[in-house]
């Protein structure tokens, strides 16, 4: 089976990343670099309330975990206790007496609680209108054409607030003069106050809505207001020209962010909980912990809602490689990977266009120069050619480019540069092509203020798009002419995935994504103050489009707002699942956004089931379960999955058996100072049925088997999808079934890498700065005075479990645990590490004055702890405690 691996070209797939040169290992590194947390969850081992335990069980056994935490001397700080999504607590407490906690009876396992920050959307200065974004899903036809608006149904918003005034939601347009609640925002709580920037405590006022403040807090915070607003607007916005996916839909705010800075998983959870007393159908939450496991306790309580019977749309990240954080294989984020929880890809929207000898351009709009306009044709000229790597980087002549629109290639040099090098040479507008896979956003505005404003029009283009124009102007005289037109694929990226959008899949290759939804370039409300309304790009944009996709469906089927238990087939399936089994069956995948022209089905595991199409989802009448399938690793051979069929209709359907491929992934590598895949690979796996084709009765069901066996050729640890179609012969709603898996044996993945500076530590602090104990063959600590031992790692994947073992001088005899962690995420970078202290005390007690040798066990993914392969373990230098 062809196996097709070389680099970029408008006939070939792309290989997306490079390897760097080897760093001078560093023996010293700051300590406030390390990726650590002070707060922690505490998982105690009864069910929650939602899981069928009662409320009073699930206290008293919180009641009697404080009390032998208080007689066993424990010292923290207790902030949130959970009951009914969670059964356990929020603390805040040292890396010292988390492990008296962790040994306190009754305690499952403990957590990080992640420091979320607040969505930073790529600000974009403009775009088509929602209407160009529900028409891509359906919406348009769903709303005009079914009559659905979402009427009825409740949809929570839990991010920073909604403006409550805005006359989208029925406001006065006035800041704090339209009461809340009200007919269109109908419950709602603010969980943190203004003040709240992640760090400090939380002072709630009681009012979710959205804050209007810019700039930074004193802590030095960016601003988190108006991401709310935006995402409701594209749920339920109706009025001041912008209208949602679900306009009629009520709206319940649940505010978790201050004006300033970040959030914590602990107050998400909080938010949730109290969603579910609210009465909400559907909760949107476009905020989550990156590269994290299905377990993390945000995952878990989704998952509990979600089998409560509400709606889960999560964005899964913005961590993509055309990110401002960019991530490889892996990254998807918590709350999106909770089981039953929709995580949401992202698609561009469509585009504006400008069109060169009769053919369409769609491009995106440059940050911080004006607007491209709706009419008006001018002269194309170039400063370079696709090998010129820093095209117009240096100054060019006086009036070289007088009255004309340049066309400059991506490199070496920022965009201002050459926007404005272009523009002293007297260019109308500068057309921006990449010299890498995908499309770009970019930036003009000036780097300082001094420098002067862009004052013409920059849009960008995909590399394809660019080396074609250049070879129409390599030829003779060429026309660009701008026009209001929008686009999509072919003539652009809109409808393709957006650059930024995560990878899956799962910790535990469960597959995530689920589904995707236009995120790149959308219009929606904004809070007053901003002007009312804004373009933003992400996943935090996506996930809105899902959950008002959600609200008409359940308009139309209104039985999806059941809860999930019961049989997953047969004449009354669980809702919640079915409404996820409507939207993957019937969802559209879409092409490569590498290369789209080759005509290769993007990432499974990046795209999910594909663009979700409301209609098709209101109206199919056919259900194929599981909607999705985790093929796992492939080390023992193929895989073989059951498929059944469900015919609501009243006459039977023949299906025939089908598979189409997405493209591979190579396994994640360390490229500069982010994770990047080691390749793009056209990888089929085999794919066969126990049955070529599947009769279905009517009102009734059928089953077949597929097999799926990894392409062999595929390196090793990659990532492998595909979809099973289902394509009726005659009458009958075309379905599909996504899957994914890992190609080879899984726990070949490093967990605890050395990286560039070779890390685990044994190591002092000094200074602000943690120096390595290694050069020196160990080191001696008094134990007071801050000299204590730190420990320093990296994980450059997700651990399943991770324990720090305490041995005597000859490393044979051991002396108890410091530490005990399961389901831990990865670092963020290649070059991130995590510390703690410890301060002499094991599971065995308080050890005494001498040297030991610290051990560090991570068990990898689905690893079995009894099998040497499945651990990677690392034994630090000697530490000799020395009290005085």
């Amino acid at each position: 089976m062809p196996v097709t691996k070389v680099t970029l070209t408008r006939t070939a797939l792309a290989v997306l990343a490079a390897l760097t040169t080897a760093p001078v290992i560093a023996q010293s590194v700051p300590a406030d670099a390390a990726e650590n947390s002070r707060l922690w969850f505490v998982e105690l081992a009864g069910k929650p309330v939602a899981d069928g335990n009662t409320q009073t069980a699930v206290r008293a056994e919180q009641a009697k975990f404080r009390a032998a935490a208080s007689a066993a001397g424990v010292q923290y700080v207790e902030r949130r206790s959970f009951d009914t999504l969670f059964n356990g607590f929020s603390i805040e407490v040292s890396a010292a007496q988390r492990l008296k906690l962790a040994g306190v009876a009754g305690v499952r396992a403990m957590y990080p609680v992640e420091m979320i920050q607040a969505p930073q959307p790529i600000r974009e200065e403009s775009a088509p209108d929602l209407v160009a974004a529900l028409n891509l899903t359906g919406a348009a036809t769903a709303q005009n054409v079914l009559g659905l608006t979402g009427a009825g149904v409740r949809v929570g918003i839990i991010d920073s607030g909604i403006d409550v005034d805005h006359p989208a939601f029925g406001g006065t347009g006035t800041r704090g003069t339209t009461p809340f609640p009200n007919a269109r925002i109908y419950a709602g709580q603010d969980f943190v106050g203004d003040a709240f920037d992640g760090s400090n405590a939380p002072v709630p006022d009681g009012d979710p809505r959205d804050c209007a403040a810019t700039g930074t807090s004193p802590s030095g915070a960016s601003a988190s207001g108006g991401h709310g607003t935006h995402v409701a607007g594209i749920v339920g916005a109706n009025g001041g020209g912008i209208k949602g996916v679900a306009p009629q839909a009520q709206l319940a705010a649940y505010r978790v962010f201050g004006c300033f800075g970040s959030t914590t998983a602990d107050i998400m959870i909080s938010a949730m909980e109290r969603a579910l007393l609210d009465g909400v159908n559907v909760i949107n939450m476009s905020i989550g912990s990156r590269a994290q496991w299905p377990q993390y306790p945000t995952a878990q309580a989704a998952s509990r809602l979600a089998k409560k019977g509400i709606v889960m749309a999560n964005s899964i990240g913005n961590n993509g490689p055309g990110g401002s954080a960019p991530d490889a294989l892996f990254a998807a984020g918590a709350p999106g990977l909770g089981e039953h929880v929709i995580g949401v890809a992202s698609f561009d929207n469509a585009q504006r266009a400008f069109t060169v000898a009769g053919t369409p351009y769609g491009y995106n709009q440059a940050t911080g120069s004006p607007t491209a306009p709706a009419s008006g044709s001018f002269p194309m000229s170039r400063t370079g050619d696709p090998t010129v790597t820093n095209d117009g980087c240096n100054p060019l002549p006086a009036g070289s480019l007088a009255g004309t629109i340049a066309l400059i290639r991506r490199g070496t040099c920022g965009f201002y540069f050459k926007a404005f090098n272009a523009q002293n040479a007297g260019a109308l507008g500068v057309v921006l092509y990449n010299n890498a896979a995908g499309a770009v956003n970019p930036t003009v505005a000036p780097p300082t203020g001094a420098d002067p404003p862009i004052t013409i029009p920059v849009v960008a283009i995909t590399a394809a798009q660019g080396a074609t124009l250049n070879g129409l102007i390599a030829g003779g005289p060429t026309s660009l002419t701008w026009t209001g037109d929008y686009v999509g694929f072919p003539f652009g990226t809109g409808g393709l995935i957006s650059g930024f959008s995560s990878f899956g899949l799962g910790a535990d290759l469960s597959f995530k994504p689920d589904i995707g939804a236009p995120g790149g370039g959308i219009v929606s409300t904004y809070p007053l103050e901003f002007g009312g309304s804004a373009t933003l790009s992400g996943t935090s944009m996506s996930s809105p489009h899902v959950a008002g996709a959600a609200a008409l469906i359940l308009q139309a089927v209104p039985n999806a707002a059941l809860g999930q238990s019961g049989p997953v087939v047969g004449r009354n399936p669980p809702p919640a699942i079915n409404m996820i089994t409507r939207m993957m069956n019937t969802a559209k995948p879409k092409n490569w956004s590498g290369n789209a022209s080759l005509g290769f089905l993007d990432h499974a595991f990046r795209q999910g089931a594909g663009m979700v199409d409301i209609v098709a989802a209101v109206q199919t009448q056919q259900f194929v379960v599981p909607n999705k399938i985790s093929t796992g690793e492939s080390q023992a051979g193929a895989t073989v999955h059951k498929l059944t069929i469900r015919n609501d209709a009243a006459t039977p359907v023949t299906y025939t058996m089908g598979h189409t491929a997405g493209v591979a992934a190579g396994p994640n590598i360390p490229s500069g100072a982010t994770w990047a895949l080691s390749g793009v690979f056209d990888a089929p796996a085999a794919v066969s049925f126990s049955s070529a084709s599947v009769l279905v009765p009517a009102k009734g069901t059928a089953t077949v088997n597929v097999t799926v066996t990894a392409n062999a050729a595929l390196p090793d640890r990659s990532l492998h999808g595909g979809y099973i179609t289902l394509t009726p012969q005659g009458a009958g709603m075309p379905l599909q079934v996504p899957y994914g898996g890992l190609k080879g044996d899984y726990q070949t993945t490093e967990i605890l890498r050395a990286g560039p500076n070779n890390f685990p530590w044994l190591a002092t602090l000094s200074g602000g700065f943690f120096n390595n104990c290694a050069p020196s063959g160990g080191c001696s600590f008094t134990m007071a005075g801050g000299n204590v031992p730190w420990v320093l790692f990296q994980l450059a994947h997700q651990a399943q479990r991770l324990t720090v073992e305490v041995f005597d001088s000859t490393g044979t005899l051991s002396r108890g645990f410091i530490s005990d962690d399961s389901f831990l995420g990865r670092n963020t970078t290649p070059g991130g590490f995590f510390s703690f202290s410890w301060d002499g005390t094991t599971t065995q007690g308080v050890q005494p004055n001498g040297t030991y040798r610290l051990r560090l066990t991570a068990l990898k993914p689905l690893g079995n702890p009894a099998n040497p392969a499945h651990l990677d373990v690392r034994t630090l230098p000697p530490v000799t405690l020395a009290r005085p």
